[in-house]
């Protein structure tokens, strides 16, 4: 075995990377910095308790780093503007993430002079790639170590045992056995009863939100502010990125907004369950494409469209640092110079609705759109629009019925 000599790893005080300072040790006779990220998550019961915790393990130094606004500003934010929703639902929160999380790594270990980074993903999910390729794009030179992927332990009960025989502190325990992961912009929950489809989430399956049928029974209206494409204002109030997103946050849980429950299709070619909720997520995006529904052109919105999907896609397959990402970021920042204005959304058991929008650059025109007496609408302009928009599939078919070429359902 190669030898190792300093090692940073990707650290949050869970079940597996807590397990992982101590195995790691113990399998190379390395150094081990601990790497936490502060992407706000809730979860957390003290940064001060997973330091010292780190420590208790046997890392030799532990960085908890508060990456909060720097994830809003350049990870979040992007991803808002480009309309990113995997498979048309998941709004990427762990995805995310990742990248960040391994630029900053991979700063440390060049700081440290480390030779190698790890991490504690399992092998058959999504952010062993993110990682992985991302640590590859921006220091090829380090050696990236995945313990999860060739330990002795099989099941999460025997990391617990492992755990308890070492004295290292966790939360996870045979009882409870859902695993988390949380930031800003939403927490992901899977394994336990969630890994049977069929099975409805059960009420513990939950961690922000309120039940929908418990929630008020009275409508919250929230009024969202954007310039160029980002959220700057609620109800009038001026607030930094993140505090946007926490009051959000807040105000869509309390209405039981934001629940997510699918069947995603992972990078690595499996089918797994997941349930998320992300309340600021679900508003912002759905007032965002209501507010690109007015002021963007057809051509550039339904255009958008696939530029979303695409990148929704490199975000998630773990590809954030790509040239392709970064020339579609060019392209969403152009379409993003109208994207300002205002938008109303009611909150209302489970639901975000818009149900009002208006914009200085709003391409709805009372007078075209309208059919009372103020209509301008030039309607006898139809009919040659009519005839020179149908030609080309008028003349098609000409040449078809001309060469006795036509389709079944014609002839029957």
């Amino acid at each position: 075995m190669e030898k190792i000599n300093k090692i940073v790893l990707a650290y949050s005080g869970g079940l597996d990377t807590s397990v992982a300072i101590k195995w790691l040790k113990e399998k190379y006779g390395a150094e081990i910095i601990a790497y936490c990220a502060n992407v706000g998550q809730d979860d957390v019961e003290s940064w001060d308790l997973i330091e010292r915790k780190g420590y208790q393990t046997g890392a030799s130094k532990v960085y908890i780093d508060d990456l909060k606004e720097e994830f809003v500003n350049e990870y979040i934010f992007k991803a808002v503007k480009a309309g990113v929703k995997y498979e048309g639902k998941y709004p990427l929160a762990t995805a995310l993430s990742r990248p960040l999380i391994s630029k900053k790594m991979v700063d440390i270990a060049r700081k440290h002079g480390a030779d190698a980074v790890a991490h504690g993903c399992t092998g058959k999910g999504n952010d062993q790639v993110r990682f992985e390729v991302s640590f590859r794009a921006l220091d090829p030179d380090l050696k990236i170590i995945a313990p999860v992927r060739f330990w002795e332990f099989k099941t999460r009960n025997e990391e617990i045992e492992y755990a308890k025989a070492n004295n290292i502190p966790v939360t996870a325990s045979k009882e409870s056995p859902y695993s988390l992961d949380s930031n800003l912009w939403g927490i992901a929950v899977e394994c336990g009863v969630l890994e049977d489809p069929w099975c409805e989430p059960p009420a513990d399956a939950y961690f922000w939100t309120t039940a929908p049928e418990e929630a008020p029974a009275e409508p919250e209206y929230v009024t969202i502010t954007f310039e160029k494409g980002i959220p700057v204002m609620i109800d009038g109030v001026a607030y930094k990125p993140v505090e946007i997103i926490e009051k959000l946050n807040k105000i869509g849980a309390k209405h039981g907004v934001g629940r997510i429950d699918m069947v995603e299709n992972r990078l690595v070619g499996i089918k797994s369950r997941e349930i998320y909720e992300a309340p600021a997520a679900v508003i912002i995006q759905e007032a965002h494409q209501h507010l690109e529904d007015l002021t963007l052109d057809r051509e550039t919105l339904h255009f958008k469209y696939g530029i979303s999907q695409k990148y929704s896609e490199l975000v998630y397959y773990g590809l954030w640092y790509s040239p392709l990402r970064e020339a579609l970021d060019a392209f969403v920042d152009e379409t993003q110079q109208v994207v300002s204005g205002e938008v109303r959304v009611k909150l209302y058991r489970g639901t975000a609705t818009v149900v009002g929008r208006r914009s200085p650059y709003s391409q709805y025109q009372y007078k075209l759109a309208t059919y009372d007496e103020d209509d301008s609408f030039d309607h006898k302009s139809a009919e040659g629009f009519i005839k020179l928009w149908g030609l080309p599939v008028q003349v098609s078919n000409i040449i078809k019925r001309n060469n006795g070429i036509s389709t079944k359902k014609q002839e029957n």
